[in-house]
């Protein structure tokens, strides 16, 4: 079940260091809706498993709760998707009957296997404002570690995106993550040969650590259409150099709702190994999860917080302006979300 739970701790770091640090209204894009009664995809080829430990569904109700008492002073504004863990067309169908209820703006989850005409036919019928693919949904016989973006976001649905000019949101694939030479190498050849695709490198690329970063952006501030969102991402180093490289108009924030509950804080190795730290006891035994570490300390809050705590380190260091502050956490995503919808739909 999805539970939740805001403590005297959480509230403190609420008013004490975020109603007066973020924006009246800002958008989350990047957040996931499914039911627990949908039906599982079956086997994952290269996703997290921590991920599952914390909700095993989020409501629209329940997205829209989490935000009066996540940021009871704020306004929150989502762009919407369905789960990953379920089936693709189960969730598609309850995202956009959400967006009828709710107005949400939202993406279309896709399947390697769907052809172009398909995904035109039913972004437009359900007014999506463009793709969100998965590397879970790729060819079964492809090994996680050899994952090509283009397994899992084929040429034919980026040529689609490229004449509709339909956001894309990316998740990378690769155990080496955003230093990758191959996942560069692609994702440039996405920005070359793509220009009308609206591109977001989700999560900074999966940069968790200083050592994911390698010197991609040394590529990557060559270019000049590719976004950036920093979901779940609580790396000072991957805030910073992405910031560094691309301006503060093309770096956007995201939850990863409902998973960004999690109590925790990250630490990282000196290969750049990450892990959760999180209250003993709260998720059952995670022994098994290389990706998670237990702790007797009292003082934990929540994996958003954090993540925004993250970015205030990073303006403060990078002495951002209010106004820079307000592009990352909603200027770029609202011009973003009005420039796709005129393009697709002339409104």
């Amino acid at each position: 079940m999805y539970n939740l739970v805001i403590n005297d701790y959480d509230r403190q770091v609420y008013e004490k260091e975020f109603r007066d640090f973020l924006p009246e209204t800002f958008i989350d894009l990047h957040t996931h809706i499914w039911k627990n009664t949908f039906t599982p995809h079956g086997d994952s080829n290269g996703g997290a498993t921590w991920t599952k430990l914390v909700a095993d569904e989020m409501t629209a109700e329940q997205l829209l709760d989490s935000y009066k008492r996540l940021f009871p002073a704020n306004k929150v504004i989502p762009l919407v998707f369905g789960g990953v863990d379920h089936l693709i067309r189960e969730c598609n169908d309850y995202v956009y009957a959400s967006a009828k209820e709710f107005g949400f703006p939202i993406l279309t989850r896709t399947d390697y296997a769907m052809t172009g005409e398909e995904l035109e036919e039913e972004v437009h019928r359900n007014h999506s404002l463009g793709l969100k693919p998965y590397l879970t949904n790729c060819p079964p016989y492809i090994p996680p570690k050899e994952l090509r973006i283009f397994d899992f976001l084929p040429y034919e649905h980026l040529e689609a995106a490229n004449r509709n000019g339909w956001m894309v949101m990316l998740h990378i694939a690769r155990s080496a993550r955003l230093r990758d030479a191959l996942n560069i190498a692609q994702l440039m050849e996405i920005e070359k040969r793509y220009p009308n695709v609206k591109l977001v490198v989700a999560h900074i690329g999966r940069a968790y650590s200083r050592q994911d970063i390698g010197d991609a952006f040394e590529i990557l501030k060559n270019t000049r259409n590719m976004l950036f969102d920093f979901t779940a991402n609580v790396c000072d180093d991957a805030i910073i150099e992405c910031i560094k490289a691309v301006g503060t108009e093309r770096l956007m924030f995201g939850s990863d709702l409902p998973i960004s509950i999690m109590r925790m804080y990250r630490v990282t190795d000196e290969t750049g190994w990450y892990k959760n730290v999180v209250p003993r006891g709260l998720y059952g035994d995670v022994s098994g999860d290389a990706h998670m570490m237990e702790t007797d300390e009292e003082n934990i809050t929540l994996m958003i917080y954090e993540q925004i705590r993250a970015f205030k380190r990073c303006a403060m260091q990078l002495h951002l302006t209010d106004t820079q502050i307000e592009n990352i956490m909603y200027t770029n995503a609202k011009k973003l979300l009005e420039e796709t919808e005129k393009d697709i739909y002339g409104c």
